[in-house]
C-alpha cells in the first residue's frame, strides 16, 4: 500500500533521472570521431591519387608531415604534438579508437559539460605527445590512444570522486587488458598511452575535484587548460633536447 504523494514523488524521481541520463547531446565527441574521420579519408584520398594504394593500411599520406616526430618538432613543427592525434595508422587503429571515443566521450561529455570536456581531451592528448617524445623521441607517432587513455583515467578518478568501485564497473581491469597491449604488442607508442593515461588522471582529479569541478567550474576548466599548455612547453623542451637534423 502506497500513499498518492508518494506514488507521485516517485514518478516524478525517475522522469528526472532519465532526463538527467539523456543530457545533451554530446557535440563534442560527435565532432572529435567526425575530425578523426575525415582527416583519415582525406589522408586515403591523397594517397589514392598519388597512385598508391598504401593509403589503405597505412592512412595515407599525412602521417609523415602531421605524425609525431621528435626531430621535426625540433625543427619547429610544434603542430604535429596535436595533428598526431588526429592521424592513424590504418582503419583498424581508427575503428578502435573512435569506438572507444565513442563508448567514454559522451558519459564524460554530459558530466563535465563540453568546455571542461575538451580542455580535458586536449590536455590528454598532449600529455601522449609528451610521453611519446620522452620514450621513444625519433619513432613516427600516430593515433587518438593518448587521449582515449586520458578519458579511461579521468572515469576513474570519477567513479572513485562518487563513490563508485572501479574494480566492480570493469574499469580498472579494462585499463589493466589495455595496459598489457600496449607493453606486449610491438608497434604500440608505450610512452604516448602512459602519458595521456598520466594527463587523464592528473585532470580527473582536477574536474572532479568538489571545489574545482563540476559543469559551471571555471577554475577546473582553467586548471585543465594550464595542464594542456604546460604539457605543450615540456614536449617542446624534450623535443629540443634531443635535437636531431630533420630534413
Amino acid at each position: 500500500m502506497q500513499c498518492v504523494e508518494c506514488v507521485r514523488g516517485a514518478r516524478s524521481r525517475v522522469i528526472s533521472g532519465r532526463a538527467l541520463l539523456a543530457g545533451s547531446p554530446p557535440y563534442v565527441t560527435y565532432t572529435l570521431i567526425a575530425a578523426n574521420v575525415g582527416v583519415w579519408a582525406a589522408g586515403l584520398v591523397l594517397s589514392l591519387l598519388a597512385g598508391s594504394g598504401a593509403g589503405v593500411v597505412s592512412g595515407g599520406s599525412l602521417a609523415g608531415i602531421g605524425g609525431l616526430f621528435g626531430p621535426a618538432v625540433a625543427a619547429g613543427q610544434w603542430w604535429r604534438l596535436v595533428t598526431a592525434g588526429f592521424l592513424h595508422s590504418g582503419f583498424l587503429h581508427l575503428a578502435f579508437n573512435m569506438a572507444a571515443l565513442f563508448v567514454f566521450g559522451p558519459p564524460l561529455e554530459n558530466r563535465l559539460g563540453r568546455s571542461r570536456f575538451a580542455a580535458l581531451y586536449l590536455a590528454s592528448l598532449l600529455a601522449g605527445s609528451l610521453g611519446a617524445l620522452v620514450i621513444s623521441p625519433n619513432q613516427l607517432t600516430v593515433g587518438a590512444s593518448g587521449a582515449i587513455f586520458g578519458l579511461l583515467g579521468a572515469i576513474i578518478v570519477g567513479q572513485r570522486a562518487a563513490g563508485i568501485n572501479a574494480r566492480a564497473s570493469g574499469m580498472i581491469p579494462l585499463l589493466i587488458i589495455n595496459l598489457v597491449f600496449t607493453v606486449a604488442v610491438p608497434g604500440i607508442s608505450i610512452g604516448g598511452h602512459l602519458g595521456g593515461l598520466a594527463g587523464g588522471f592528473g585532470c580527473g582529479a582536477i574536474l572532479f575535484n568538489r571545489r574545482l569541478g563540476g559543469r559551471n567550474s571555471t577554475l577546473g576548466l582553467l586548471a585543465c587548460l594550464a595542464v594542456a599548455a604546460a604539457c605543450f612547453v615540456a614536449a617542446l623542451e624534450v623535443a629540443a633536447l634531443g635535437r636531431a637534423p630533420f630534413r
